[in-house]
């Protein structure tokens, strides 16, 4: 189906009926849902979410994944189209409506006439991977070292954390840039197999155990697919996350100079931020991880700021258009309750990094954090974010932002 005109097509039919005929043929029913995104392969990478209408007959779509819950406002209709907004990633799922089940794509919209994702939903309790007559005896729960086979990768540690109750899996796999985010499946007959969709894009991973302590693997997205191999370590461990981002020699602070949304210049001469700790985030609103590091910081913020310390965020989004950048800005902001200032910084991509931050050697990965100390210099670089699916890392890394936030307060205090 081509879904661009199939939506003009209904648009047009719209207009042509009575104003007595505008309201939708259909509506997506309350309950639980299951659904599939077609990922590398033909395969389809399942998914779970609910629908429940208010009594002003709007709807909420929460997508499932563990216990991430994502919730979709603004849903509406053409005809006999649901679309389903996902706001936070500038993508929509457009599905025509038949009885309990739905059919069409999910669309980013960031991408020039993006041909979409298959998309398909049932209405029902159905699990999110059918049970296995007989399920394998070996578990995965614990830590893993991970290694994808290929390219440079395979030669970057990352870590598979998983947990196993009946034959439910979640979990999530760390890499240096960040995590996968809430991953959940179930046991198969040779090993697990998890999904997961938070609005940016499907994933499937099918593992088999090659043995008690090892297991082979495949992780699946709409651009294709890559094969990881795994052994069991209760010790296993990231590449150090302050080693990646380095500042190039003869440099020690950050010069940028950017304008807010209202075309006033920022940077870390302002009264505001001068003399004070101050953490600087660089991100982008189209990156999971990216938003996982926000809401720590934006609750954290309001918690700490009276402490001497405080946040900027440099946003490098998908286009290079100050009005884009700062609506999808204004949206992260809004959904996390951020207090600081988040200025656009230009095209993720592009040549807006080199200019904006001359003083790095490069960039490792979204998000970026430097630690500047009250006199202005780079202290530490964390590359990376380990968020919430990540469980014992995540509490771990939490401890560690606030003993160096406390230590960069006291040591510039005692030298005072």
């Amino acid at each position: 189906m081509n879904t661009q005109h199939f939506l003009w097509g209904s648009l047009a039919a719209i207009f042509f009926t009575t104003a007595s005929c505008t309201a939708p043929q259909r509506r997506l029913h309350d309950g639980a849902w299951r659904a599939e995104l077609t990922v590398s392969d033909g395969r389809q990478a399942p998914f779970l979410f609910d629908v429940r209408h208010a009594a002003t007959d709007t709807a909420l779509l929460t997508l499932i994944n563990g216990e991430e819950r994502v919730p979709l406002a603004g849903i509406h209709y053409v005809a006999d189209t649901v679309i389903i907004p996902i706001a936070a990633y500038d993508a929509e799922i457009q599905a025509r409506v038949s009885g309990d089940s739905l059919e069409g794509r999910f669309i980013r919209k960031y991408i020039e006439d993006d041909p979409g994702i298959p998309f398909k939903a049932q209405r029902g309790d159905a699990p999110r991977f059918a049970p296995p007559a007989s399920p394998a005896t070996v578990t995965i729960d614990g830590t893993w070292d991970v290694l994808f086979v290929g390219g440079k990768r395979d030669t970057v540690r990352n870590v598979g954390v998983f947990s196993t109750d009946g034959q439910v899996v979640t979990g999530t796999i760390l890499a240096n840039s960040g995590d996968l985010r809430f991953l959940e499946g179930a046991v198969t007959g040779t090993g697990v197999q998890l999904s997961a969709f938070g609005g940016l894009s499907p994933y499937l991973i099918e593992i088999d155990f090659t043995g008690a302590d090892t297991f082979q693997g495949t992780l699946y997205t709409a651009r294709g697919k890559t094969a990881f191999v795994g052994r069991r370590n209760n010790r296993a461990a990231l590449a150090d996350v302050y080693a990646l981002t380095k500042l190039k020699r003869g440099f020690g602070r950050l010069s940028f100079n950017l304008p807010d949304a209202g075309g006033r210049l920022v940077s870390l001469n302002d009264a505001r931020y001068k003399g004070k700790v101050v953490v600087v985030s660089v991100l982008g609103t189209w990156c999971p991880n990216c938003l996982d590091e926000a809401e720590y910081l934006a609750q954290w913020y309001r918690e700490n700021k009276d402490r001497g310390v405080e946040i900027i965020g440099l946003a490098f989004e998908r286009k290079d258009d100050a009005a884009y950048a700062h609506a999808a800005i204004n949206r992260l902001k809004a959904q996390y309750g951020v207090d600081y200032e988040i200025l656009f910084a230009g095209k993720v991509g592009g040549d807006a990094l080199a200019k904006v931050l001359p003083e790095i050697d490069k960039l490792s990965g979204y998000p970026t954090t430097f630690f500047i100390d009250r006199k202005g210099n780079v202290a530490k670089i964390h590359t990376g974010f380990s968020g919430p699916a990540t469980g014992a890392f995540y509490e771990a890394w939490k401890k560690e932002f606030n003993a160096l936030i406390d230590e960069l307060l006291f040591i510039n205090t005692s030298r005072n």
